[in-house]
């Protein structure tokens, strides 16, 4: 893995370890997965311990890749306690907006990093906007900003169409929250790259004033 910061290393091998008790271990796995009502009853670690627990290994290795690719910019950038204060900030987000989101689903459950990983992507991309990414099955390299705003704006599609057994409603909590979270610790992006903190948040208010409509 190379120069990778100690601190992303040090949660992804807790994210590693975490996911493989849970393969092995059922009741582990249903102990601490999120599931609306276990919230609502008062078990809210439950909020937190999910974002650890994976289904299989595919579904961790992606988020783990993700996280090694970008956690380590935003760490390098903003330093290791902004990183961990952005990445525990956006699962928490992501969770609570899933929970809000589906509150009338009894028995709607979910695992894995994705919304803390969601938030460190559009973190690296509030900070890099004009990065650019290779997404298969696409050939051309993609503006980050671009993705930023499609990745989103997918979001919001998956949750009103319940596109696959994806948690796009903790995607999407996640994503703001890496938004938010990373302007209010690095202020002086407003000055850097103000046009693009714009661009990067048109979903965001359309999803705050309109949400219930486009995503019910």
């Amino acid at each position: 893995m190379g120069n990778i910061n100690q601190t992303v290393l040090l949660i992804i091998v807790a994210n590693v370890l975490f996911s493989i008790k849970g393969f092995t271990d059922y009741a582990f796995f249903e102990r601490f997965k999120f599931q609306v009502t276990r919230i609502k009853n008062g078990e809210q670690i439950r909020m937190l311990s999910s974002g650890f627990l994976h289904v299989d290994w595919l579904h961790l290795g992606f988020n783990m890749y993700a996280l090694y690719l970008f956690g380590d910019i935003v760490s390098v950038s903003l330093g290791s306690l902004s990183f961990v204060l952005i990445y525990f900030g956006s699962l928490l987000i992501g969770s609570i907006y899933s929970y809000f989101y589906h509150s009338d689903e009894a028995y709607y459950s979910a695992v894995g990093a994705s919304g803390a990983v969601s938030g460190i992507v559009y973190s690296c991309i509030l900070l890099y906007p004009e990065m650019s990414l290779m997404l298969f099955p696409l050939p051309i390299p993609i503006p980050g900003y671009i993705f930023g705003v499609g990745y989103l704006l997918y979001s919001i599609y998956g949750m009103k169409k319940r596109l696959g057994n994806i948690g796009h409603s903790a995607h999407l909590g996640g994503a703001i929250g890496g938004f938010g979270l990373t302007i209010l610790l690095y202020p002086s992006i407003f000055l850097q790259n103000l046009t693009m903190v714009v661009i990067l948040s048109i979903p965001i208010i359309i999803l705050l004033f309109f949400g219930k409509r486009l995503t019910k």
